[in-house]
């Protein structure tokens, strides 16, 4: 049954320019996910990035890596296919947040430095979807349409 959550998770004011910004974003984030998580496109992989998140302070480093890997690989999934893009843009965000604080604020403004504004720029797209919600073409919109047709009553049955 629709009720006013299910509304507000998967419905969405997007149109068209959600799905323009969900599917690169939501990529991207797989993308970098799969670096922290196994190693794929260069990346370090768990062990090589939980170190290296030990080292900058983020400890357990493991478990940091986890947390971020899985946020960015399963988040920027649920994106490119719109399906629970709220929840899973809000923990991107969060991610992007952690990210840009923990790593990058000090080296200023410009990726040319390790600066921050790459993060700063994905940040700002998935709160722009946490928002806006999937807009078209998106899996969201499906569950929507699913949870609002009507409920057949239960059969009774007499004793």
């Amino acid at each position: 049954m629709k009720t006013p959550f299910t509304h507000t998770l998967f419905g969405s004011t997007g149109g068209y320019a959600a799905l323009a910004l969900r599917v690169p974003v939501g990529l991207i984030l797989a993308a970098h996910g799969a670096q922290k998580l196994f190693g794929w496109f260069g990346g370090y992989g768990l062990e090589g990035t939980g170190q290296w998140m030990a080292s900058i302070g983020l400890a357990p480093g493991y478990l940091m890596a986890l947390l971020a890997g899985s946020a960015e690989f399963f988040g920027g999934l649920a994106l490119l296919l719109g399906l629970l893009t709220r929840p899973a843009a809000l923990v991107s965000a969060a991610t992007m947040l952690v990210a840009i604080f923990a790593v990058h604020i000090d080296n200023g403004l410009f990726m040319s430095n390790n600066g921050y504004e790459y993060a700063l720029t994905l940040f700002a797209a998935t709160l722009a979807l946490a928002i806006q919600g999937a807009g078209r073409f998106a899996l969201d919109n499906l569950l929507l349409a699913r949870l609002s047709k009507p409920q057949s009553a239960p059969l009774q049955t007499i004793d």
